[in-house]
């Protein structure tokens, strides 16, 4: 079945007077990452890049006048797909080499059966050979040829280190399970945390290729103790400190039993 053209790729919501979310509608829930721009004061941070079908730079012009770091919570491919068009890319070590070469990540289909079937079992419906979007962004678009473009990371961080915003400071917490090189950004003045996916309101994957359940635990154990506000996920509603302690005990529970 041929596929629609969209009146547009990216759509948006002002979460407060320095947050913005978007998101691509037309991406599959499960590949729909949340993209969140923080504004600061010397530097502004974009918080994952979705897919890199359309031009997340182009979309976003708008919302930048300063220069702008692009953080990496992981490299899957739903996180890291606009990185390259940005000169200042942020990563955990673990994971950097996956930033600047990111191998078998080239499909917008989903093309390994034991995949698919994993995908059911936990709740995220999908058939073998399923198009990742469900319209194109123009109609010279090919999902056939879409490749993921290596971006260069210029900032290679680990656990404790401080991204600096001026008037904002991150701190990155290591959180392996989903992937090894994982991390959370925590601002502890407002009880803020960007999680990436290791947690979010929705099925967790803890058993992708490399994936750790051991890791997984000790880091959602890790963030229960965490004072959190509000937490904004790599994918599906933000939510707050008692919908945290709920998904996380529910996850502890589940690997437990």
């Amino acid at each position: 079945m041929a596929l629609k053209i969209a009146d547009r790729w990216f759509e948006r919501r002002r979460i407060d007077d320095d947050i913005t979310l978007l998101w691509e509608p037309h991406v599959i829930p499960l590949m729909r990452c949340n993209i969140w721009h923080v504004r600061g004061r010397d530097l502004d941070l974009m918080v994952d890049t979705g897919m890199g079908v359309a031009s997340l730079r182009a979309e976003t012009a708008d919302l930048i006048d300063k220069p702008i770091l692009a953080c990496a919570t992981h490299t899957h491919a739903d996180h890291v797909g606009s990185h390259h068009e940005f000169e200042d890319c942020l990563a955990h070590h673990v994971e950097a080499a996956d930033l600047a070469n990111p191998a078998g990540n080239a499909t917008l289909y989903l093309d390994e059966t034991d995949f698919v079937a994993y995908l059911n079992r936990v709740g995220y419906p999908g058939h073998l050979g399923q198009c990742l979007i469900t319209a194109l962004p123009k109609a010279s678009f090919d999902p056939d040829t879409f490749e993921l473009k290596g971006a260069n990371t210029t900032r290679i961080v680990e656990e404790g280190d401080i991204v600096d915003l001026g008037d904002r400071h991150f701190e990155v917490l290591h959180l392996p399970g989903h992937s090894p090189g994982s991390i959370g950004l925590w601002e502890d003045v407002s009880g803020t945390l960007f999680s990436g996916d290791c947690v979010y309101d929705g099925p967790l994957l803890d058993e992708l290729g490399t994936s750790d359940i051991e890791d997984y635990i000790q880091s959602m154990t890790r963030l229960r103790d965490l004072p959190v506000t509000v937490v904004h996920a790599g994918h599906d509603p933000s939510f707050g400190r008692e919908r945290l302690h709920e998904l996380i005990d529910a996850y502890l529970a589940v690997r437990a039993g």
